[in-house]
């Protein structure tokens, strides 16, 4: 393309004004309403599984296996609730409250998938699906086996 088909910008604007123009225009974060939100829904959904392990211990599970239970249960919750649409709705209304617990992730995981859905099966859902797990599978795998192997020699 050549440049004479370009046409000259309308707007002068100097590196300062437009600055300053910006820093007019950008919202300001309003930290007295969204730290309280996070801390109630990052909360509730603490409790909730709380009330989870409760249950599995209960039922007769060890601690270990009644947390690993209930961790699997949240992030079913979590992907279901992304899937129904609800949960993009908590995640705006929360912030990071929703955002940092384990169902957090599952919405990360469970989202691009949805968004691709049209895609097909395995070139859309399968392929999104493993866009933010695949990174964290990897490195959380390979992280597992570095700890086990210095385990084990550190062990003799």
């Amino acid at each position: 393309m050549s440049n004479q088909n370009l046409r000259e910008p309308t707007i002068n604007i100097t590196p300062e004004e437009y600055k300053k123009l910006s820093q007019q225009r950008t919202p300001k974060p309003k930290a007295a309403r969204n730290i309280p939100r996070a801390f109630l829904v990052g909360g509730l959904i603490c409790a909730i599984g709380q009330i989870i392990i409760n249950f599995f211990l209960a039922s007769g599970l060890s601690r270990n296996d009644a947390s690993s239970a209930a961790t699997a249960v949240l992030i079913f919750i979590g992907a279901l609730l992304t899937g129904l649409g609800v949960y993009d709705d908590i995640g705006k209304w929360a912030g990071a409250g929703s955002i940092v617990p384990v169902t957090g992730f599952a919405n990360s995981i469970v989202s691009p998938a949805l968004e691709f859905k049209r895609e097909g099966y395995v070139m859309g859902v399968g392929a999104k699906l493993f866009t933010i797990a695949g990174p964290i599978l990897v490195y959380g795998i390979a992280t597992s086996i570095a700890v086990g192997l210095i385990y084990y020699v550190l062990r003799f």
